[in-house]
C-alpha cells in the first residue's frame, strides 16, 4: 500500500469486485491443472469393475508391453514406501490402492505411470483384474441389518476433538450413530391431539466442479512438495506426514485458485497416491482425474429420513422424533461428522420441547460420500419442511402462520440445549413471505398448466471446534501482505479477507495482497469448508491486523510521533532504522469455545459458534399432461450477519440456489447392482441456461453476528437449504400431489398425478 491509500474505515459493506477478477478473465490465474514440472510422469488409474470382491489376480503384462510405459504400481508397491497405507479424516479405512479386496465400483486398483497421459490411459485400460465377488449392499436401510459387511475392522482416526469418541460398531455397517434426547417424547405423543408421520428420501448426487481433482507430488531432497487442488492444505500436510512418519516440515502443500470445490476437495483425495507414486518413481508425478472419475471419488449422501410430530390443539408442535440414515458409501471420509453435526438439527428451526433424534452414518458398496455444500443439512430440510407443510395443510392452517407460531427465537434453547443467539429465523421467514406477497392473490394458471407457490426455511450449525491462524506483514514502505490458509474456490474469500484486514488497519482493501495457501508460508487453517472461513479465518485475520496496528502504534510512540499525528508509516520505519528497513508482523489465532455433547443424551450447552439461516420461496408451473415442472421464480433470503461484501453474498446465494435446483429436479447418480449408469455430463445433467427460473432473487436480512468479524458470518451453503422443499410445497399447492423423494422429475410428478386420479400405473 502507498501511504496515500490509508483511510479510516469503510471497507465493510463494500461490494468490491473480486481482487483476482482480472487474472481470471485474462487467463493469468494459476490452476494446478496447468502445472508442469521437468521430468514429470502422468498417472492413470485402473479402477475396479465390481462393487465388492476379493482381488485374485492383477495381470499387467499387456499394459507393461505398451511403449512409453514407465511403471505399473499396485498396493504391494505402495507398502514399500508407506508401511500402513490407509487414510481418512474420521476412520483410517481408505487404502491408497485397493488391498486384498475392493468395496465399490471405480475404486483404484493399480496405476500406470508414463511420460504421456494418453499412453498411461491406454495402458490402464489394458490391465486385467480378476475378482471373486462378495455379497454387496447398496441401500442405507438394508445395510443397517445386512450380513454383507463392508468393513470388518474400523480404525478411528482420532483427528478431530468432536470425533474423539468415534469407534464404529463392530460387525455392522454403522460407522457412527448419534442420539439426542430432550424431554419426554413418548409422554408428549400420548397426550397429543394430532400425530403426523412421514418418510422422505434423497438421491446420491455429484459435486461436479468444472475443475476435476488434480494433485502433483514432487518427492526430492528428503521431503515432498504437493501441488493440489485442495480445500484443506493444512490437513493434507498433517495426514501425509502421518502416513510417511515424517515431521510436518518435510511436507509442503501448495494450492492455487480452485475451479470449484463444494466439499469435493476437502481432506485427502489424490494426494496420498500422488506422493507414493513420486517416491516410487523418484520423479514428479501428476494425477488429474477426468470428469467421469470424479463420480467414483466422492459424492453427496443419499438419505432416508423418518419424521414423526405431535401437535396440540393450538397448533404447537410438542414433540418430534427423527431417524436419519445417511448412505456413506464404501469409505467414511467425513461422513460421520456429517451425520453428527447435521443430525442434531433434524428437528428444524422450531421450538419443540420434546425431541428424540437418531442419526446414522452407514457403510454401503457405493462410491464414498462426504461433504457437499450444506453438510447433510439440505437432506434434512427437504424432509422436515415438506413435513411441516403437510402438517399445516392437514390442520387447515396457513403454512407461514404455522411456521411462525412454532419458530425458535433468540434466547430459546435448540434441540441440543444450546441457546440460540444471533439467528434471524423470524426475520428470514417474514421477509420471504413479503417477497412472495404471500397474503395477496396468486395466478393459479389455467387449462393443463397449473401454478402454485411454496416456501421453506432451514438452518445449520457451523462446524466446531476448529482453528484458524493468520499473519499480517507491514513492510517498511507501508505495504501490506496477508498470509492465511483459506482457499479461494470461487466464493470470493480472497476479497473478503482483504476487506477485513483493511478495515482493521485503516487502509483500502485494494492495498492488501493476499498470499495463496502454501503450508511453508501461510499458517495453519483447518480448511475451507462448512461456511466456516469468513467467521473463523475472518476473526483470525481481524486479530492479526489489530496486532499489527497495535505494533505500529507502539513504533510511533517509540520514535516520538505525537498521538494523533498522521505520519506516514514509511517515515516511522525510517525514524526507527534510519533507512527503509524492518517489518512489523501481526499474528492472530481464533478457535471458538465448544462443549462436546453428553454421551448419554447428546445435549450440550455450546454446540456451535454460530447459526446459518436460509429460506427459499418458489413459484412453479406444472404441465398436468406431462408432469413437467417449470420454476418461474426462485427467491432466497438469508441471514448472513453483516455482509462484508454484499455483492459477493448475493452471488453466493444465487449460485447455491441454482446448484440445489439441479439436485431438486434432475440430478441423480443412477445405479444398477452397484454399477453407475450415468458417469458423464452427457447423461448426468446439471442445470443449464434453459433450466434457469425466469426470475432469481436473493437478499439478506438486517442482522449482526455479535461474535463474527465486524458482525459477519458465512453464507456459502445457506442458499441450498430450503430450495427443494419450497419447490415440492409449490407443486402440491399447484396440483395437490406430494413428492417425497428426490429428484422431482417430470415422470415422478406425472405418476403422482395419475395415482391421485386413481389410474393403474403398471402400464405407464
Amino acid at each position: 500500500m502507498s501511504d496515500a491509500t490509508r483511510v479510516s474505515s469503510g471497507q465493510i459493506g463494500r461490494s468490491l469486485p473480486r481482487v483476482e477478477a482480472r487474472a481470471k478473465v485474462t487467463g493469468a490465474a494459476e490452476y494446478i491443472h496447468n502445472l508442469r514440472l521437468p521430468g514429470m510422469l502422468y498417472g492413470k488409474i485402473c479402477r475396479s469393475t465390481v462393487p465388492h470382491g476379493r482381488i485374485l489376480r492383477i495381470d499387467a503384462s499387456a499394459a507393461a508391453a505398451i511403449p512409453g510405459v514407465h511403471r505399473i504400481v499396485t498396493a504391494e508397491d505402495i507398502r514399500t514406501v508407506i508401511a500402513e497405507p490407509y487414510y481418512g479424516p474420521a476412520f483410517h479405512d481408505q487404502p491408497i490402492l485397493a488391498e486384498g479386496k475392493v468395496r465399490h465400483v471405480g475404486e483404484p486398483v493399480a496405476v500406470v505411470l508414463a511420460t504421456d497421459p494418453h499412453i498411461a490411459e491406454e495402458a490402464a485400460q489394458a490391465i486385467v483384474v480378476e475378482y471373486a465377488p462378495l455379497p454387496a449392499v447398496f441401500d442405507e436401510i438394508e445395510a443397517m441389518n445386512s450380513a454383507a459387511i463392508v468393513h470388518d475392522i474400523l480404525k478411528p482416526a482420532g483427528t478431530f476433538p468432536d470425533l474423539k469418541h468415534l469407534a464404529g460398531r463392530s460387525g455392522t455397517n454403522v460407522a457412527l450413530d448419534f442420539h439426542l434426547r430432550r424431554g419426554d417424547t413418548e409422554r408428549a405423543f400420548a397426550a397429543a391431539e394430532h400425530i403426523f408421520e412421514h418418510s422422505f428420501r434423497t438421491q446420491q448426487v455429484m459435486h461436479t466442479p468444472l475443475e476435476p481433482h488434480v494433485s502433483l507430488a514432487d518427492a526430492a531432497d528428503g521431503g515432498v512438495t504437493i501441488h493440489s487442488a485442495t480445500q484443506t492444505p493444512s490437513f493434507v500436510r498433517i495426514e501425509i506426514a502421518r502416513l510417511l512418519g515424517w515431521p510436518e516440515n518435510r511436507v509442503r502443500v501448495k494450492t492455487a485458485f480452485l475451479g470449484g470445490g463444494f466439499g469435493a476437495k476437502v481432506y485427502v483425495k489424490l494426494e496420498a497416491l500422488a506422493v507414493a507414486l513420486s517416491l516410487l518413481a523418484r520423479r514428479p508425478v501428476k494425477l488429474a482425474l477426468t470428469m467421469e472419475e470424479q463420480f467414483f471419488t466422492i459424492s453427496k449422501h443419499a438419505s432416508t429420513f423418518r419424521i414423526k410430530s405431535a401437535v396440540d390443539g393450538h397448533g404447537h408442535i410438542t414433540a418430534r422424533q427423527c431417524q436419519v440414515f445417511y448412505n456413506g458409501g464404501a469409505y467414511a471420509d467425513i461422513g460421520p461428522r456429517v451425520a453428527q453435526k447435521s443430525g442434531f438439527t433434524a428437528t428444524g428451526p422450531y421450538d419443540i420441547p420434546n425431541v428424540a433424534i437418531d442419526s446414522y452414518e452407514i457403510y454401503t458398496n457405493r462410491p464414498p460420500a462426504g461433504a457437499l455444500r450444506g453438510f447433510g443439512v439440505p437432506q434434512l430440510v427437504w424432509a422436515y419442511e415438506s413435513h411441516t407443510d403437510l402438517i399445516a395443510r392437514a390442520l387447515g392452517r396457513d403454512p407461514v402462520e404455522f411456521r411462525r407460531r412454532n419458530l425458535l427465537r433468540d434466547g430459546a434453547p435448540q434441540a441440543t440445549g444450546t441457546v440460540m443467539r444471533d439467528a434471524a429465523i423470524s426475520a428470514v421467514l417474514d421477509r420471504l413471505a413479503a417477497r412472495l406477497a404471500w397474503d395477496q392473490p396468486f395466478d393459479r394458471g389455467a387449462g393443463t398448466l397449473k401454478r402454485g407457490r411454496g416456501l421453506a426455511i432451514g438452518f445449520k450449525a457451523s462446524i466446531s471446534p476448529t482453528t484458524s491462524v493468520a499473519t499480517v506483514a507491514i513492510a517498511a514502505d507501508g505495504s501490506c501482505i496477508l498470509y492465511c490458509g483459506t482457499v479461494d474456490m470461487g466464493q470470493g474469500s480472497t476479497t473478503a479477507m482483504a476487506q477485513i484486514a483493511a478495515e482493521a488497519l485503516g487502509i483500502e482493501a485494494e492495498a492488501v495482497r493476499v498470499v495463496a495457501p502454501d503450508t511453508d508460508v501461510t499458517p495453519y487453517d483447518m480448511g475451507t469448508l462448512g461456511s466456516r472461513s469468513l467467521f473463523h479465518m475472518g476473526n483470525a485475520v481481524r486479530l492479526a491486523a489489530q496486532d499489527a496496528r497495535d505494533k505500529l502504534a507502539a513504533l510511533a510512540a517509540e520514535t516520538g510521533v505525537p498521538p494523533g499525528a498522521n505520519l506516514p508509516i514509511s517515515e516511522q520505519f525510517r525514524r526507527k532504522y534510519g533507512m527503509q528497513a524492518g517489518t512489523i508482523v501481526g499474528a492472530g489465532s481464533y478457535i471458538p469455545a465448544y462443549a462436546p455433547p453428553d454421551s448419554a443424551t447428546g445435549l450440550t450447552p455450546n454446540a456451535t459458534p454460530f447459526w446459518m439461516v436460509g429460506g427459499a420461496g418458489a413459484e412453479v408451473e406444472i404441465d398436468t399432461e406431462t408432469g413437467r415442472v417449470r420454476v418461474l421464480r426462485l427467491v432466497n433470503v438469508a441471514d448472513a450477519g453483516t455482509p462484508i461484501n454484499p455483492g459477493i453474498v448475493e452471488t453466493q446465494l444465487t449460485g447455491a440456489a441454482i446448484m440445489q435446483l439441479g439436485f431438486t429436479l434432475f440430478e441423480e447418480m443412477q445405479f444398477t447392482d452397484g454399477q453407475l449408469r450415468n458417469p458423464s455430463l452427457a447423461e448426468y445433467k446439471i442445470p443449464g441456461i434453459r433450466d434457469m427460473p425466469d426470475r432469481i432473487e436473493a437478499e439478506t436480512v438486517d442482522s449482526a453476528q455479535q461474535s463474527g468479524p465486524y458482525g459477519a458470518k458465512g453464507v456459502g451453503e445457506t442458499g441450498t437449504f430450503a430450495v427443494s422443499p419450497a419447490i415440492a410445497n409449490a407443486i402440491e399447492d399447484a396440483v395437490g400431489v406430494r413428492i417425497s423423494e428426490l429428484p422431482i422429475t417430470a415422470e415422478a410428478v406425472y405418476r403422482a398425478l395419475r395415482r391421485a386420479a386413481g389410474d393403474q400405473l403398471e402400464d405407464l
